[in-house]
């Protein structure tokens, strides 16, 4: 029987709903033509033994490891696609890294030097002859060779000009992922529908990011231009490179069109004819990457904003407890610059950044009642069409993509001075989701001016953006610092016209439409809608309110807003060996990433950190958490809304080091005094488990790859809040001898499972059942019972709701309404778990740093907290397996293990099995330099 599937983005690409027409007619022809794999066919060049060996220029000594799920190979043909449906085969290369990367959870307790790559690939330049799997001149050029191993598949592009080396980087992208780079660079542009069809979950990936950043044409050629222009030589450079790319793109689309073995999906969607070949796949053009880019940046690099929801609680807390009081909350909860928050640089240096002003100016509160969002979808009579949007927008997709966003992560890196080598250990990569295909791709690049070997994101791999070069590797995670600022334009003459300057300005008004026909993959009826954007100069409008009496529409302005394609810079310098050649090169290269990640270092002598971004320099006075009126005292210095540029911090006022004793990261603070991040960072933090454990290694010394890979690897199998929370929440329960003989069993549970460790592990390797199974499922239905009944009577209704908006109270693996959504791995990253902890500290009379305003739990009383505590785990503990996991489309209820479990989200027409939980990078290294240049 064929593999149940998730209902997801372009969800009907898998199963077609009744036996396609040409299928009759010519399924032979197209079974047999398409059996070939498209690297297969496009090169009809046996492997010959003559590929490069161990590479000269590679000083990691075999110590440089990698691992990218689930496979390469993230194309396929039309009978590979059926294949995969109905027999659950794969394409070669389609899934051969999820193995690996699953087992870890499993097998990390033995890891040994010697074992780490039976769950990560060799990562070293070049590939021995006898490994070799196939060598291509791709469009039969002499100047660049794709050779690709065979244990993964990967693309080792070699050029001996720098033009043939992106050529072959960009066929060997389209080679890989052609289906997913067409299908992203139409959410960028906002036309999915159009060219997928109009299923709910393609409505809900073009809008989510669409209204972010709703550019024109003139709008992505501009940022092409102006970055060139911006970075002289290199900006020419890299436009040279991107052309090069393009045109290697290009030609893949043209030989896989006339063989007939481009991606099966454009025969699904209607693009191409199976019998005829009629139709056609669209070239790449420049304009189409800052599409891409616009994507990618909103996923991962585009931290704060939020400005509105912080207003909406604060008069929420205002409400309940008074002005004066009410503020000491709100900012209890805040927890901006928490004394207890794990940091990255932990050396006590300060790094002010977007601290609270003592006396706040311009601030733009909106009225109470008064926030209605703008809206985004319109019918085809021009009337809004809110549901539709909604309704889009809850598609398992999008919420995958969108919790990508929320969850990447993490880094590991340990000083050589603590190693047993010498030398400096790092396990680190980004947690950027799990999609089949992965929005991710390993290749190598050799070339002139380029030696690196890492992932990319499909369709800008022109260059490795995290991997390794010669002697050294890098990383990111992302950093969430507040780079969106929201501002109340006064509105004047109508809705559509402010006040800019004292002059009463129109609005621009940006559409998208799209509509759609039934196709083979998609069968919803043919329909169309118009997406819809206020723009201002100072961004799209978010919402509209009153303030004071006054109508005004507040905007979202970030600093990356029209400056997409900006870090291509910082990417072409990461790669460029004559450039990175110590830590300093590294962070300066970094520095010209204007998205907000953590990057972090190692080669054979150092490790660094640096955090990128273009930070604004706000007007004296601003508070960024909150919106501020749209007038000249209130914007970034020097800010220009032409170009939206301004002034931004220095790069020495990021957050940034050298050769720290370690560093850790998970999404957490970044350092003291750096205070514009999300809700969250206080005493808990998913951080702190990696934090506790590299600090334990750290102060015993001799540190090695396999106690570092183990180290994450724990991390990763923690249930955050069995480890760090609830303990303390035991402590109360037991002040007093429980004699409730079901509160009783449940503790006894919670215990054993505390003393075991607190993991969500199997019993043994592929059970798919738990240990401790009802410890988990007890904790897992008591957290939000006893989160609401802790708080809810003493915030009231109504700012417990509010706060709630700001932070949700749960991500915990299974938890389908925690921010991520169900089987997207990345867990524990927002939740209640500070607020718990700091309350129920202060109600057992330990000392809390950064306490709360007010102590919640039963009043402050230790015995009615104790009470509430017993109630709420009675109720939890009575709950069923089937009501604390009710099953969704891969799970029957009650199945704990498949509630937790990972699935690759379908992107495409390729399926894959779901794996167990694992809270990890996506993409990851493991990596020891052995010597340097």
């Amino acid at each position: 029987m064929p593999r149940r599937t998730p209902r997801t983005a372009l969800d009907r690409l898998r199963t077609p709903r009744r036996t396609p027409k040409f299928l009759k007619a010519a399924s032979i022809c197209v079974l047999i033509a398409g059996l070939l794999s498209p690297t297969a066919a496009a090169t009809a060049q046996a492997a010959t033994g003559t590929a490069e060996a161990a590479a000269s220029n590679d000083y990691c000594g075999g110590q440089c490891s990698d691992i990218l799920p689930p496979g390469e190979n993230g194309n396929a043909t039309l009978a590979q696609i059926l294949l995969n449906q109905a027999f659950g085969t794969q394409p070669d290369h389609a899934e051969d890294q999820l193995g690996p990367y699953a087992n870890l959870a499993t097998g990390y307790s033995t890891l040994t030097d010697a074992k780490i790559n039976n769950f990560f690939n060799d990562a070293s330049f070049g590939v021995p002859s006898d490994q070799v799997a196939s060598t291509e001149k791709p469009a039969g050029r002499g100047d660049v060779t794709i050779v690709r191993d065979k244990k993964t598949g990967v693309p080792h592009i070699t050029g001996t000009t720098r033009y043939g080396t992106e050529f072959g980087a960009g066929y060997a992208a389209a080679e890989d992922r052609l289906w997913l780079m067409d299908v992203f660079r139409h959410v960028g542009r906002g036309q999915l529908t159009s060219f997928a069809g109009g299923a709910a979950a393609n409505q809900g990936l073009e809008q989510e990011f669409w209204r972010n950043a709703p550019y024109t044409e003139a709008d992505l050629q501009a940022q092409i231009d102006n970055a060139v222009a911006a970075a002289g030589d290199r900006g020419k450079q890299a436009l040279a490179d991107v052309n090069a790319y393009l045109a290697g793109v290009n030609a893949y689309i043209d030989a896989s069109d006339s063989g007939r073995y481009f991606p099966g999906e454009y025969v699904l969607t209607g693009h191409k004819d199976s019998i005829t070949n009629a139709g056609t796949i669209e070239h790449f053009k420049v304009t189409d990457l800052v599409a891409l880019a616009s994507v990618i940046g909103a996923l991962f690099g585009s931290g704060g904003g939020g400005e509105v929801n912080n207003a909406i609680s604060l008069l929420a807390a205002q409400s309940k407890y008074g002005v004066e009081e009410g503020t000491k909350v709100w900012e209890s909860f805040r927890e901006r610059n928490d004394p207890e928050a794990v940091l990255t640089v932990h050396n006590g240096e300060s790094f002010p950044y977007a601290t609270k002003p003592s006396s706040p100016q311009g601030e733009a509160l909106p009225e109470a009642g008064s926030v209605t969002q703008e809206p985004l979808v319109y019918d085809r009579t021009g009337s809004a069409a809110t549901s539709s949007a909604t309704s889009a927008s809850k598609t398992a997709a999008t919420t995958a993509l969108t919790s990508a966003r929320r969850g990447m992560s993490n880094a590991l890196v340990v000083s050589g001075k603590y190693t047993a080598s010498g030398h400096p250990i790092a396990v680190f990569g980004p947690q950027t989701g799990y999609f089949a295909p992965q929005l991710l791709m390993l290749q190598e690049i050799q070339g002139p001016g380029i030696s690196a070997r890492g992932a990319s994101f499909a369709g800008l791999s022109m260059y490795v953006e995290l991997g390794r070069g010669q002697d050294y590797s890098w990383s990111a995670t992302t950093s969430g610092q507040d780079i969106i600022d929201t501002y109340a334009v006064e509105l004047c003459q109508d809705d559509y016209h402010y006040l800019y300057h004292g002059t009463c300005t129109a609005m621009d008004k940006i559409e998208q439409k799209n509509s759609w026909s039934p196709t083979t993959a998609d069968s919803t009826p043919a329909g169309s809608y118009t997406m819809r954007v206020w723009r201002t100069k100072y961004g799209p409008v978010e919402y509209r309110a009153t303030v004071g009496g006054k109508k005004v529409a507040y905007t979202t302005l970030r600093s990356s807003y029209l400056h997409e394609a900006d870090s291509i810079i910082g990417f072409q310098m990461l790669n460029d060996p004559d450039y990175v050649k110590g830590p300093k090169d590294f962070q300066s290269a970094v520095q010209h990433i204007n998205y907000t990640f953590n990057w972090f270092y190692a080669d054979s002598q150092h490790t660094a950190y640096y955090n990128s971004g273009d930070n604004p320099v706000r007007a004296s006075g601003v508070d960024a958490e909150f919106p501020v009126w749209a007038q000249a005292a209130y914007e970034w210095r020097d800010w220009d809304p032409a170009t939206n540029t301004a002034d931004y911090t220095l790069p020495s006022q990021h957050p940034n080091s050298v050769d720290q004793d370690y560093y850790i990261s998970w999404n957490n603070k970044q350092a003291k005094d750096y205070t514009a991040a999300p809700w969250g960072e206080g005493s808990v933090h998913r951080g702190n488990l990696l934090e506790d454990r590299v600090r334990k290694l750290v102060a015993a010394g001799g540190v090695t790859r396999p106690a570092l890979v183990k180290a994450m690897a724990d991390a990763a199998l923690a249930d955050l809040r069995a480890e760090d929370v609830l303990p303390k929440l035991l402590k109360v329960v037991n002040s007093s001898t429980v004699t409730d003989s079901t509160a009783a069993a449940a503790v006894s549970k919670l215990q054993a499972w505390v003393t075991a460790g607190a993991k969500r592990t199997e019993t043994s390797a592929g059970s798919k059942s738990y240990a401790n199974a009802d410890a988990i499922r007890i904790l897992d239905a008591w957290w939000p019972l006893l989160v609401k009944a802790e708080f809810q009577p003493g915030l009231g209704s109504d700012l417990y709701t509010a706060f709630g908006n700001n932070l949700p109270i749960d991500e915990s693996p299974s938890a389908a309404h925690g921010p991520t959504g169900s089987h997207a791995g990345s867990s524990f990253q927002y939740g209640w778990w500070s607020y718990v902890d700091k309350d129920i500290r202060a109600v057992l009379g330990e000392s809390v740093q950064g306490p709360l305003a007010q102590k919640y739990c039963g009043g402050g009383s230790l015995s009615a907290c104790r009470d509430i505590l017993i109630s709420t785990l009675k109720q939890a503990a009575g709950m069923t397996a089937s009501q604390v996991y009710p099953g969704d489309d891969q799970c029957s209820a009650g199945d704990q293990w498949c509630a937790d479990s990972i699935v690759q989200r379908t992107l495409g027409g390729i399926k894959h099995g779901r794996i167990s939980w694992q809270n990890r990078p996506t993409f990851q290294q493991v990596v020891e330099y052995t010597s340097h240049r």
